[in-house]
């Protein structure tokens, strides 16, 4: 049991060194490189509660060390990453005894669920979800279209990190028994999966347009292709469309390539009539 001087020599991290490394979260992505990809960043926002815990500069040395090993991690749930180990780093800097190897691995253990989550939520169903509405309204000609994409993209952005650095930092090392006994990842990426297959989905069939200038018959009887097909599926050649790019990306070929070769296809099917 600790005496009442030891735990007044506790070193702890503040509000104050919290809020620091949530500003400096934001430049996670500043110095990204293939070798270890966001480890600078991660050094960088967790810098200010290295100078509060460890008076020693060998210690210092020791756990800027420690965080400047591969990391990566979507950007909006870095935070909770850092708050998880700044309670760690507390936990080493007062007990003589911890581990401070237990500190990386769990980093480690961290970045593929949590990436799962992230990108699942953040790239493939909130990003295209306010693109998709704002690109709606930009259609329409409404000029706060940009800004009602960076408001809705960013203002769960902000949350996410400002919230999930100080549950991070409250959880601490207990978060990984009891993530894994209640099975919560695994529900939270099956969810945010399916919505964003929903959302993906649903953009297929209002921003792809693929409309046929054939014709069957002439003149006033005639009757246009592209209303046939629409009259047996709705959307039907978008889908098509949309399906045959993904194939063609997923046998290897390069998004500008495909980007490049719609443009060509395009004007080509228009001067012959087609499109």
């Amino acid at each position: 049991m600790k005496t009442s001087n030891e735990i007044s020599a506790e070193k702890k991290v503040g509000r104050k060194e919290l809020m620091s490394v949530f500003w400096r979260s934001f430049t996670i992505n500043a110095s990204y490189q293939y070798e270890r990809q966001m480890n600078q960043g991660f050094v960088y926002s967790l810098t200010p509660v290295i100078n509060k815990l460890y008076d020693k500069k060998e210690d210092r040395v020791e756990a800027l060390q420690r965080h400047s090993e591969f990391f990566n991690v979507t950007p909006m749930v870095s935070p909770f990453v850092m708050g998880i180990t700044a309670a760690m780093e507390e936990e080493n800097a007062n007990d003589e005894q911890f581990d401070a190897k237990s500190i990386s691995a769990v980093k480690s253990a961290l970045m593929g669920p949590l990436s799962g989550i992230g990108d699942s939520v953040f790239w493939g169903t909130l990003r295209p979800l306010a693109a998709g509405i704002a690109c709606s309204l930009a259609l329409a000609g409404n000029a706060v279209a940009p800004i009602l994409f960076y408001v809705l993209f960013n203002v769960f952005n902000v949350a996410c990190r400002y919230f999930g650095l100080f549950k991070g930092y409250e959880l601490g090392t207990s978060f990984l028994s009891k993530m894994a006994a209640s099975g919560i990842m695994q529900k939270v990426f099956l969810g945010a999966s399916i919505i964003g297959m929903l959302v993906i989905g649903a953009m297929t069939a209002s921003m792809v347009s693929v409309n046929l200038a054939l014709s069957i018959g002439e003149g006033d009887s005639a009757i246009l292709l592209n209303d046939v097909i629409n009259g047996i599926m709705p959307k039907l050649l978008p889908l098509l469309v949309t399906l045959l790019l993904y194939k063609l990306i997923r046998k290897g070929w390069k998004v500008n390539t495909l980007l490049l070769g719609i443009v060509v296809v395009s004007i080509a099917c228009c001067f012959v009539g087609i499109l």
